[in-house]
């Protein structure tokens, strides 16, 4: 650890009134916080606001800018409208149009550029109004436009703001009870802080994405009936139902069925605003739907995506905000955590029992049990001493294993003069933490106590908090990666309540798991701990503890899990405050309620009056927080380690995160219904492109059981992020802790592991076109109305079908088998082809222990050979090749390899495997050196037994034929897969 000199709390009284000037690409600041708002009357209505007229167009090469007046006496609904706006339309590629409309003094806040780049996006030289397939049609006075494609002119409008095309205003209350849904009007409204954009979609559309949420509704939004209400507000919360939650994600897919032609075309609308806001989407009548956007600050920076396709509009999308970081080999084994490790010795033992269960273990982690007093950056010097812990490291790293720790997102604060907090004490000097509104340091309390919070906006943040990492290092902590959680960021008290308070209270306002007044924890709805007592198991004394009938297990199966609940509202109605109130000034006040789950604004976070380096304040910032701090350890990672990929896992996330972390779903429940609703999440995540996603396995809240940890551990081996994690005094749910369990486990892993190079081959394919790792079946059949909201199965790229069982007590599951019959799906452990009728559900044997796996017909997939305990056993070892004939005798695939770790990545070869009329071509191609061969390959759908099988014109023998299957099975090919060209033929 770096030298450091002890130093007075009472510095912490010199306040620091003149900012750092920001070196991020940000729009300049107002001189002054006076200027945000008038000291006015706000009406609380816009029935009369007047709208805009456009006036004073100017074309440029592919599109033009012009101005926007306010139309006639200012409405100040919830703000004080501005007069002068302007907008900018640029076809900025053939699939995209950008459509900006923001305050002409460009005094409102905007999202940094390094997030995502708005207003330097590389255009298409050959984007015009003329060729793009997106076409902006607008009138003047009251300005309103609507988005149609060149290919229908006349037909629907993607996306229409006119007037006419919108039902008559006002509509009351669309949900019973909350004023704030009454539909008033629909003119542009653009105040300081109430904006307020309206369009017009088909009645009961298909609409996925807007997040991040847990929706009742399942991966399809809700129009009809109470509808959407998405609050883009980042809270800490256990994972909630139909309320906001850790991550902001302005960006949908809407997906069009045509009944008359059978064929369906997406498109998607992304609003680049960081802003607190809640997006609507209502059915005022039998025949109208819309979608209204109601922001307290920020502009309308919109995006739209022709498509058309669902993987057209996601790869579209990542061109805006960006494509996910390349993740490391490792990063896709299985991982390991619970908050409850009580030292390293513990932590220790779940290793070796992992290993003696033979269940593979790549990373492990440890939660806050790892500090000392809670503190970032420290460790427990009795249960974590560096010296154990550096020794812990050393043993991982022999074992081909990796360790990652939590890092909180806020910093201790001393609790007295004498309390050495280094990371404090430099983060102090190097003003790099954020500031109350009269220049002192803001104040909040997490698990530490009272706390600081690092200020991102700051040009001396990255590089202290790249130096704090590295003491760590120092210390012992030979992390592979970091964990980033509450980073919303999660306070514990309203406002900055540290300011004169007793510094020395470092206990949490709540209870804490395992004590008695937190209450005992709960098991999931099957099991009933007061007949069956705690174990979990499945049989107790040779009786099931499952208390539900065969009957009502199928009918658990068969519904959709799903529980609607109604917001409660009755508490929107004020905010939270921070050290100081600014006259005339609504930081703490926006006279529009957002539908925030917690009310307050400022309640469980970071004041809305906080104010950053360059005079930010919270109230615009708080929804980049999580990915601005995300952005910053991944530069520091690089830093630390360089040339090797950084891997991340954080929970608070806005658009383009995943250019920089993964993400895991935030803090579950161990029930069924949130198996169920894990996969869903998983989806989302790929629109927002961050498809390195997944739950905590088995739950993390209450108590799990062994037989819904049997089927979670097998469901989350198909997710693009596996890991187990649980609360502290929860029942132990690793993977050993139960023989089914550890069965089951054994089996999944081993087959996300034979599929190794497959995953990473879709993660290089997510890195470099934005292409979605995991898919909802519609993905790849968007022409099936059936599957438009099936997520009780999803698949993994487009050739693994995925049908978990998500009920217990059953032993059978139903599931689509997409393509209407003219798709062959042949099942993974037997390769039997499915009997699938068009369009009907499958019953399929599920008994404990085993997940449905399938395999759609036309695919070649790169396997591993030899699937072993860590993810570098596997790499070293052989190659095998399962191809899944069509019909017409037809597949095809491809394959990335690299050395799994380098930044950028470097060298590496791609496979192409293409089978034409009774031969398999491999084509191979780059410049990293293969050294493992393909050993086994297999050949499904073959209708005659071939009389000679034969590599690069050589006859060879060894090979087996099944009748059953219609298979081939080559064990010993021993191709050299650097050669340009492999010829595998039977004929």
């Amino acid at each position: 650890m770096a030298a450091f000199l002890p130093r007075s709390i009472l510095l912490y009284f010199l306040a620091h009134f003149l900012y750092q000037i920001c070196a991020l690409s940000l729009p300049e600041a107002p001189s002054s916080l006076h200027e945000r708002a008038a000291n006015v009357t706000h009406s609380l209505d816009v029935s009369s606001c007047p709208g805009y007229t456009l006036s004073d167009l100017e074309n440029f090469q592919n599109g033009f800018t012009a101005k926007l007046t306010l139309a006639g006496t200012p409405c100040n609904a919830f703000g004080s409208d501005i007069a002068d706006l302007a907008i900018q339309v640029t076809y900025e590629t053939s699939a995209r149009l950008h459509v900006n409309i923001y305050d002409s003094s460009k005094t409102q806040f905007t999202v940094p550029e390094y997030i995502v780049p708005s207003s330097s996006l590389a255009s298409s030289a050959s984007a015009s109004a003329s060729s793009s397939d997106l076409i902006f049609n607008y009138v003047n006075n009251p300005f309103a436009f609507w988005i149609t494609r060149r290919t229908d002119p006349n037909g629907t409008p993607l996306f229409d703001t006119r007037i006419s095309s919108l039902p008559k205003a006002p509509i009351s209350e669309i949900v019973p009870g909350d004023n704030a849904t009454t539909l008033n009007g629909f003119q542009l409204v653009f105040e300081n802080q109430y904006l307020q954009l309206t369009s017009a979609l088909p009645y009961d559309t298909n609409i996925y994405g807007l997040g991040e949420v847990v929706a009742s509704s399942g991966i399809r939004r809700a129009i009809t009936g109470n509808g959407t209400i998405q609050t883009m507000w980042a809270r800490d919360i256990g994972d909630p139902l139909d309320q906001n939650m850790y991550g902001i994600h302005p960006v949908y897919i809407e997906h069009r069925y045509n009944q008359t032609t059978n064929k369906s075309i997406s498109h998607g609308v992304f609003l680049n605003s960081a802003a607190g806001a809640d997006v609507m989407i209502f059915s005022p009548t039998t025949s109208q739907s819309l979608i209204q956007y109601r922001q307290i600050g920020g502009t309308l920076d919109l995006f739209f995506y022709s498509g058309t396709t669902p993987k057209d509009v996601i790869e579209q999308h990542g061109e805006v905000v960006g494509k996910p970081s390349m993740v490391p080999a490792w990063g896709l084994g299985f991982h390991l955590c619970r908050w409850g490790y009580a030292n390293v010795s513990e932590t220790k033992e779940q290793v070796t029992r992992m290993r003696e269960a033979n269940i593979p273990l790549e990373v492990m982690w440890n939660d806050i049990d790892v500090y000392d007093a809670y503190r970032d950056f420290t460790l427990n010097p009795g249960a974590f001493p560096g010296s154990e812990m550096k020794a812990f490291m050393d043993e991982l790293k022999a074992n081909h294993q990796h360790y990652i720790p939590i890092v909180d997102a806020a910093i201790a604060f001393p609790t007295n003069d004498t309390d050495v907090v280094y990371p404090y004490m430099k983060g102090h000097e190097l003003d790099v933490f954020l500031k109350n509104p009269d220049g002192s340091e803001y104040l909040g309390q997490v698990w530490p106590g009272y706390t600081v919070f690092p200020d991102w906006f700051a040009k001396n943040t990255i590089s202290w908090w790249t130096e704090a990492l590295r003491n760590w290092t120092e210390m012992g902590v030979g992390f592979s990666g970091i964990w980033l959680d509450v980073n919303e960021p999660s306070s514990f008290c309203e406002g900055s309540c540290g300011t004169g308070a007793n510094l020395s209270n470092t206990s949490t306002p709540f209870f804490l798991p395992g004590t008695p007044e937190a209450g005992a924890p709960t098991y999931p709805e099957c099991y009933n701990a007061t007949i069956s007592g705690p174990s979990g198991n499945i049989t107790v004394n040779g009786t099931m503890t499952c208390n539900e009938t065969e009957a009502q297990a199928s009918a658990m199966r068969k519904r959709d899990l799903r529980t609607p609940v109604t917001l409660d509202t009755s508490s929107m109605t004020e905010r939270g405050l921070g050290a100081a109130i600014e006259s005339h000034i609504d930081l703490n006040y926006p006279p529009y309620t957002i539908h925030n789950g917690y009310g307050k604004l400022s309640a469980k976070t970071v004041a809305t009056n906080a104010t950053h380096a360059g005079g930010y304040v919270e109230l615009d910032a708080h929804n980049l927080y999580g990915t601005t701090e995300e952005h910053g350890t991944y530069e520091a990672l690089l830093s630390l380690y360089p040339n090797k990929r950084p891997f991340i896992i954080g929970r608070s996330t806005f658009a383009g995160a995943g250019k920089w972390i993964g993400h895991w779903t935030g803090d579950n429940y161990a029930t069924w219904q949130y198996m169920y609703l894990s996969i869903q999440g998983i989806l989302q995540f790929q629109i927002f492109q961050i498809p390195l996603v997944g739950a905590d396995t088995c739950g993390f809240n209450e108590d799990t059981d062994e037989e819904l940890c049997n089927r979670w551990m097998q469901l989350s081996a198909f997710a693009p992020f596996y890991r187990n994690h649980n609360i502290k005094a929860a029942l132990s749910q690793e993977p050993y802790r139960w023989d089914s369990v550890a069965a089951a486990s054994r089996t999944a892993i081993g087959i996300r592991y034979t599929l190794l190079p497959y995953w990473y081959t879709l993660f290089a394919n997510a890195s470099t076109i934005g292409s979605p790792v995991a898919r909802a079946l519609f993905f790849e059949f968007p022409d099936e109305p059936e599957l438009f909201n099936v997520d009780r199965q999803f698949m993994v790229g487009s050739d693994i079908l995925v049908t978990p069982v998500l009920a217990p007590n059953v032993t059978t599951v139903d599931g689509h088998f997409p393509g209407r019959g003219a798709v062959i799906w042949r099942d993974w452990y037997t390769h039997d082809v499915v009997n699938a009728s068009s369009g009907s559900l499958v019953t399929l044997p599920a008994p404990l222990g085993h997940i449905n796996i399938h395999i759609r017909d036309g695919s070649a997939i790169l396997c591993s050979g030899a699937p072993a305990y860590t993810i570098e056993e596997t790499r070293q070892g052989p190659y095998s090749l399962l191809v899944s004939l069509a019909a017409d005798g037809g597949a095809f695939g491809t394959a990335y390899l690299d050395d799994g770790e380098s930044y950028p990545p470097g060298p590496n070869r791609i496979l192409t495997f293409q089978t034409i009329t009774g031969k398999l071509v491999i084509k191979s191609s780059g410049e990293y050196a293969v050294d493992q061969k393909l050993e086994t390959v297999t050949i499904l759908g073959v209708a005659k037994e071939p009389s000679a099988i034969s590599v690069n014109g050589k006859t060879v023998g060894g090979w087996s034929y099944s009748t059953a299957q219609q298979e081939i099975v080559l064990p010993s090919a021993s191709v050299d897969l650097n050669e340009e060209t492999i010829t595998i033929g039977w004929s």
